[in-house]
């Protein structure tokens, strides 16, 4: 199953090759295990001190939940939540190295 956006329309054009993209998706990846990670502590945490009567599955947002962390990734590099800098990929207001 091949991921939406394809290459061409996320290396804008051919400013990015493959290379760059793949390291860019792996470090927005990395970032988005992290949420992922943060937000099950947190509900879990919840859930144990009987916080609320949700489950922790409906706790953590759908997008981390539901998808694998390269596809969201991808999805963030194609909406410019993230963007990809000649040395590194940045959150917005956030120097992410």
């Amino acid at each position: 199953m091949m991921i939406n956006p394809g290459i061409e329309e996320l290396s804008e054009n051919g400013k990015y090759n493959r290379y760059v993209l793949c390291i860019a998706t792996a470090k927005c990846a990395r970032i988005v295990t992290d949420e992922y990670v943060e937000q099950y502590a947190k509900a879990e945490s919840m859930v144990a001190n009987k916080e609320t009567d949700k489950t922790i599955g409906a706790i953590i947002k759908k997008e981390l939940r539901d998808d694998k962390a390269v596809k969201t990734a991808i999805k963030r590099l194609a909406n410019h939540e993230y963007e990809i800098d000649d040395e590194s990929i940045l959150a917005p207001g956030n120097n992410v190295r």
